[in-house]
């Protein structure tokens, strides 16, 4: 009986002590309840009053972004795994006369809870976006709104950019925009991106990442950016008269006004389609562009084919009172071969003639419709050192020079030629001044026309020789030369020769051009 006394007690004190600690657990939990309620509706208020994807909020932070006004065709809130927003049928219009800017099919904000103290947006992805850029020069102005808001990523895959022409009957120049991604877009900092678009002229891919901004708020064309490129599969068809498939790789930086490009290119299959023949034509340029304008300024471009490099410098620009940009070039090759520049126009296996060649020209490539050797105006002088023709064409020279040194028109001695001159081209024809060649025993100057689309040669002139031109041909031609040689007699050292270069540049023909000296007394 003693020991159950004694446990009694202590049973007592035990259910005390448990029903306190309930009692006091009770109290804790519904104090915790009661905070947590109370957080929740400071929360709620909040979210109500600073729920940062309400569709008002969204709205008016877009048309900041853009400088526009924004409407939305229908809003779609999300709460849980996380916060945000799907908007579909935005339209962002700019200006007093409310030029349409910017659609998107649907925008999709994904942001996070953490985020909405923060300022921050993890992901913001545009399906069906579509970007209408009005024309260069059109004066259109953007002012962007500072914002504490960052977005981490902005996913735009599938976009389609218009640059709209200053020509109502023209189509637009469309950009197809096969991926499109930017970091960290905040403002007034760089954002990082990477795209992969179709350019269209000439159709070709472009790969491009870099960084762009910040934004010149009132001065868009001190907006600083740069990355590096690649060009790939560019169809150089589309300009008419040439063809080939170019890749180019290189890097960029600066403002949008200058931006400094540089970088190789490499045309294993270039041609001009008038002659058929492909080379391998290979540059380095360096050069800058007005991104407010479109236009292109080359420092110095190097391009190789054969074993011909040309140096060029110039511009291609648009020019006051003129639509469309015109091509405006200057170059020069030092060192260069004939055949390999007669070779990209002519059709025979062989080029005519071979020799070293200089050359200092001016080319002009307009705007147009018409193909592009019609487009093409040049003027420029050419000089060919020790020049030498094709075998059948040199039998002809070796011929006329034999006769004016008074010897064998068969002589078997390969006649080379020194020929120099001046030419402008204009709608596909040549018309050359002063040319000059020398040949042993005769030198001769001649003028007229070349056309480079049907390869026609209609050169005249004289030629001055060593000895009296009955020696120049034999049988009938030479009796009937015999008889005409006082004709020709001049009071100088030497005979004065009319003489003429027909056919085509394939085949072309030497000869005395007797009729036309006619016409001339």
């Amino acid at each position: 009986m003693s020991s159950i006394d004694v446990a009694g007690p202590q049973a007592s004190t035990r259910d005390r002590h448990r029903s306190e600690t309930r009692v006091k657990l009770r109290k804790t939990l519904l104090i915790v309840a009661l905070v947590a309620a109370a957080v929740l509706c400071v929360a709620a208020v909040l979210c109500v009053k600073y729920w940062p994807f309400s569709e008002r909020a969204v709205r008016e932070d877009l048309a900041e972004a853009a400088d526009s006004t924004v409407t939305i065709r229908s809003y779609h809130p999300t709460y849980f795994p996380s916060p945000g927003c799907i908007l579909e049928g935005i339209e962002f219009r700019h200006g007093t006369n409310q030029f349409r800017l910017i659609t998107i099919d649907k925008l999709i904000i994904e942001g996070s809870f953490s985020g909405i103290l923060t300022h921050h947006v993890p992901r913001i992805t545009a399906v069906g976006a579509r970007i209408f850029i009005p024309p260069f020069g059109a004066n259109t102005k953007f002012h962007s709104q500072h914002s504490a808001l960052v977005v981490d990523e902005l996913v735009a895959n599938g976009t389609k950019v218009e640059f709209t022409s200053d020509d109502p009957s023209k189509h637009p120049l469309l950009f197809d925009v096969h991926e499109a991604l930017l970091r960290s877009v905040r403002w007034g900092s760089p954002i990082r991106y990477r795209l992969k678009f179709h350019n269209p002229d000439p159709p070709g891919e472009i790969s491009t990442e870099g960084a762009f901004g910040p934004w010149a708020d009132g001065h868009p064309q001190d907006t600083p950016m740069s990355g590096t490129y690649t060009f790939e599969h560019a169809d150089l068809g589309v300009y008419g008269g040439i063809a080939g498939i170019l890749g180019s790789a290189g890097k960029f930086d600066g403002a949008f006004q200058h931006i400094n490009v540089s970088g190789a290119t490499d045309t294993p299959d270039f041609v001009v389609t008038s002659g058929g023949h492909r080379h391998n034509l290979t540059t380095r340029f360096d050069a800058y562009v007005d991104a407010t304008r479109g236009d292109t300024f080359l420092n110095h471009v190097e391009a190789r084919f054969g074993r011909t490099t040309l140096i060029a410098q110039g511009s291609i620009a648009g020019s006051p009172g003129k639509r469309g940009k015109v091509a405006d070039l200057r170059f020069t090759s030092r060192h260069g071969r004939i055949e390999d520049i007669l070779g990209l126009f002519v059709t025979a296996n062989r080029s005519p003639m071979s020799g070293d060649m200089s050359l200092v020209a001016r080319a002009q490539v307009g705007h147009g419709d018409q193909p592009f050797l019609e487009r093409v105006k040049l003027d420029g002088k050419f000089g060919i050192d020790e020049g030498a023709f094709k075998p059948e064409t040199q039998k002809d020279v070796n011929a006329l020079s034999a006769g004016a040194r008074g010897e064998n028109k068969d002589d078997p001695e390969t006649v080379l030629t020194d020929l120099k001159g001046t030419v402008d081209l204009s709608g596909g024809v040549a018309y050359f001044h002063d040319i000059e060649f020398g040949v042993p025993g005769a030198t001769a100057h001649l003028h007229d026309t070349y056309n480079i689309l049907n390869h026609r040669i209609n050169l005249h002139g004289e030629m001055k020789v060593d000895t009296k031109i009955s020696k120049t041909s034999s049988g009938v031609k030479a009796l009937l030369l015999k008889i005409m040689d006082p004709l020709f007699r001049k009071k100088k050292k030497g005979e004065i020769v009319p003489v003429h270069i027909l056919g085509t540049y394939e085949k072309p023909q030497f000869g005395l051009d007797l009729a036309n000296n006619e016409k001339k007394k």
